[in-house]
């Protein structure tokens, strides 16, 4: 098992691999979404990692990295899992074509109205994304103690830029938000760590993480982040 409290520069397969069975209390991630190596967030473009694979490869390789979320989940963990409906070759393609493929049960989903820059005329203008409620068991619970719907507005988990390298991504919001619903689960894991936001979250609210993340920029990046945590930490202490 690895050691908790740190993020690894691995890839997410290779580091899911590392870990035992039935370990991991709560799992929160937002994979690459296959958007293309180069596209557009309004007038923003985004470039920054490798995100163009044959769609039946992209299923094929969530399928894996899912089905090792469930191996490595405890028996009474939740998975969720941030992810969009794209349009591609002029159709819908829905995160549900390889959810169901998994052996998750899909307890919720979870709407983030973000208000992406996305102003294509021939369609109604897609401002949504989803966070999907995955859980090995049908009697799972949370405890709604945000007091909340299974719609967010983009004022509550509002999408966040950076000035680093890595262009995207999701809000701390999001991550607290979702432990405060989980107070009993220490071990929290995010497979595609990015810039380090399921970690900082984890730090702020005294849980356990484990990370991954392949890119070696963005994981020294995610590392430095939380470092920077710990010394704003000590120092508030003292």
């Amino acid at each position: 098992m690895l050691a908790t409290n740190d993020i690894y520069c691995l890839d997410v397969l290779e580091g899911l691999g590392q870990l035992k069975d039935n370990s991991i209390d709560l799992a929160i991630t937002s994979p690459p979404y296959n958007l293309g190596n180069n596209h557009h967030t309004g007038t923003k473009l985004h470039s920054s990692y490798k995100d163009a694979m044959p769609e039946n490869e992209y299923q094929e390789w969530q399928i894996k990295v899912i089905q090792e979320i469930f191996r490595v989940l405890k028996d009474d963990g939740s998975f969720f899992y941030n992810h969009k409906n794209r349009i591609k070759d002029g159709k819908q393609i829905s995160p549900y074509e390889w959810l169901f493929k998994t052996d998750f049960i899909i307890k919720q989903e979870i709407v983030w109205i973000n208000r992406s820059q996305n102003f294509d005329k021939i369609r109604f203008y897609p401002f949504t994304e989803r966070i999907y409620w995955l859980t090995k068991l049908k009697t799972t619970k949370l405890n709604n103690i945000i007091k909340h719907s299974d719609v967010f507005n983009w004022q509550e988990w509002r999408p966040v830029g950076t000035n680093v390298n890595h262009t995207r991504q999701f809000p701390e919001k999001m991550v607290t938000d979702i432990l405060q619903c989980f107070p009993d689960k220490s071990i929290v894991l995010d497979p595609f760590m990015g810039y380090g936001t399921t970690a900082v979250a984890c730090k702020a609210l005294g849980r356990e993480y484990i990370g991954f993340e392949l890119d070696e920029q963005f994981c020294q990046d995610a590392k430095e982040r939380v470092a920077a945590l710990d010394e704003n930490f000590a120092v508030a202490a003292n």
